[in-house]
């Protein structure tokens, strides 16, 4: 079954930039987000937050066509921010680095349409969910032998390396794994005929699909998981209730409602619950 999601996620007149081909970034870039500011040290308690993203993965994070971050994400934590009297600058940093620079208090909290699974939990601090989202397998337009993930027994499949997509990857028997720095990277390795299928988070697959122009690449079956995304802080990090208030404090007044309308073309979901674990 081919899903048909063009009326909610039909989005070119409502997103600015497509990002596409926005990977291999290899340096980090700090951007002031909400004004000026400070801030020489991760983790300080003070009113600077520095957030991690990787700006490759649009809608949620892109590159903006004038300097800086633009997407989902962008302006939910510039929200919260503003909501929680939080300073943000955003810092670029590829995906399977966050992580490992909150472990390590290089910054001081991350927003990437990560997914709030155990394993991340054990490691870092989740804010409340913001995004519901669910992984799902992307083919060549005309490949009808692929429905479903027990199609996928010993094909290859492209993925973004250290998403939950690659994840679920890795547990199809015989199959052959290839990953790249970005979600758009692997659709165009689907797209050149060097893989058999794309596993990814369904929002990104449709918006890259479309602003790519990849009209020779569909979505097929039911999605393989129910997700959420959740913004991470390390362990025991103080700031974790001012982003918990300014979450809550957005998504009850509309603000979340207006972001969300502005980037998906679609009424934000109503059921977010308090915790994803």
């Amino acid at each position: 079954m081919t899903f048909n999601f063009s009326r909610p996620l039909s989005r070119s007149q409502f997103l600015r930039r497509s990002g596409l081909g926005l990977c291999g970034l290899l340096l980090a870039t700090t951007v002031a987000a909400c004004g000026g500011g400070g801030g020489d040290t991760a983790d300080t308690g003070g009113n600077v937050l520095k957030v991690a993203t990787e700006p490759a993965y649009p809608p949620f994070e892109s590159e903006a066509a004038g300097g800086g971050f633009e997407g989902f994400d962008i302006d939910l934590f510039n929200a919260v921010g503003a909501a929680a009297g939080l300073e943000i600058e955003f810092q670029s940093l590829p995906f399977d680095g966050i992580i490992p620079a909150l472990q390590s208090n290089t910054v001081d909290a991350a927003i990437s349409a990560m997914t709030i699974t155990g394993e991340r939990a054990a490691t870092v601090d989740f804010s409340r969910p913001y995004f519901k989202a669910g992984l799902a397998i992307a083919v060549e337009a005309d490949n009808t032998d692929i429905t479903g993930l027990q199609d996928l027994e010993g094909k290859k499949i492209a993925v973004q390396i250290g998403t939950t997509g690659a994840d679920e990857a890795a547990k199809v028997k015989g199959a052959e794994i290839t990953t790249f720095e970005s979600a758009p990277l692997a659709l165009k390795e689907l797209s050149n005929g060097n893989a058999d299928a794309v596993i990814n988070d369904l929002p990104v697959t449709l918006y890259a699909i479309e602003q790519g122009g990849l009209s020779d690449l569909k979505v097929v079956g039911e999605l393989l998981t129910e997700e959420f995304y959740g913004i991470a802080l390390p362990k025991g990090s103080e700031n974790l209730a001012k982003v918990n208030e300014g979450l809550g404090q957005i998504i009850s007044d509309g603000t979340y409602a207006e972001i969300y309308r502005k980037w998906f073309a679609a009424d934000a979901p109503t059921d977010l619950p308090e915790s994803a674990l």
